[in-house]
């Protein structure tokens, strides 16, 4: 389940080159969010638990909507109107290294511990790195859109703090009702920043594309993503992290022909020492073996 979860969210990338190319960024996540939101309606329909939509979590379910949808996949689209598939998820891949930040420092929700401390430095100059060749004129990705993938990393960063809240609320209702909230949220976005758009002159592929986001990397990924929790608990399935950028480089190579520059990769190989790092259990195992 990690690894197909693993594969779907970093298809989703690919999936999201293809379609910004022909639909504008925010009426794409609004096709995202809602047709999402469509299927998990329908799921709790036939889980019996559309009842616990409870209107007391309105605001809150449209605040989690804001941060874990309509914000980072704004972003991200945007993004991904420049940059490559494979760049863009590394760059998002650098969520928890703000999740320790944002919930460590900000919020005092949880203990820095040194491995968590060397974890984010590690991160922040893997991070310079892939930036530094835009920075110096090297490279022919724009900083903005890089930025824009660090931008939405901590809006889920936020997302992962402020989501502590839900903890009484099952997980699928949860999900739910942030899509419902995102959706709401990004309908007058849409219909704003839309009007120049054709939906007659839209390709079948980008529909596809449009399909599999919302259908398979948002609502089916969720649930997966769910059992993968209860199964494997949240530690386990954190690692979902590490095999999400590899997917989406392996996907954008073999696809669409994308690379990354050495700097880019020797970045990429920082960061994801950072997160093997941050997780902390490689190096426990090696202190209980010591020990």
């Amino acid at each position: 389940m990690l690894i197909v979860l693993g594969a779907i969210w970093g298809g989703s990338f690919l999936f999201a080159k293809v379609a910004v190319a022909e639909i504008p960024p925010f009426v794409l996540v609004f096709f995202r969010v809602s047709s999402a939101c469509a299927v998990l309606l329908i799921v709790l329909w036939h889980q019996k638990l559309l009842d616990r939509l409870d209107l007391s979590l309105a605001v809150p379910f449209l605040i989690m909507g804001l941060l874990n949808n309509a914000i980072p996949f704004s972003l991200l689209f945007l993004g991904q109107t420049e940059l490559g598939a494979g760049l863009a998820s590394i760059l998002n891949a650098t969520t928890p290294v703000f999740t320790v930040i944002v919930a460590g420092l900000l919020a005092k929700q949880e203990t820095l511990s040194a491995n968590k401390i060397a974890g984010v430095l590690l991160g922040v100059a893997g991070v310079a790195i892939m930036l530094s060749s835009s920075l110096s004129g090297l490279a022919n990705d724009p900083l903005w859109a890089q930025m824009c993938c660090l931008g939405a990393a901590v809006s889920y960063a936020f997302a992962a703090t402020y989501a502590r809240r839900f903890k009484d609320v099952r997980p699928q209702v949860a999900a739910t009702g942030q899509l419902l909230g995102s959706s709401l949220i990004m309908l007058p976005i849409a219909i704003y920043t839309g009007t120049s758009w054709s939906f007659s002159e839209t390709s079948m592929t980008a529909w596809m594309n449009v399909a599999a986001l919302g259908i398979v990397a948002t609502a089916l990924a969720y649930l997966i993503y769910f059992q993968l929790l209860g199964e494997a608990g949240a530690t386990n399935a954190s690692l979902v992290t590490l095999i999400v950028p590899a997917s989406a480089l392996l996907f954008g190579w073999l696809i669409l022909g994308e690379n990354l520059s050495a700097l880019q990769l020797g970045g990429f190989g920082i960061l994801l020492i950072g997160l093997v790092v941050l997780d902390g259990r490689v190096l426990r195992r090696k202190g209980m073996r010591a020990a």
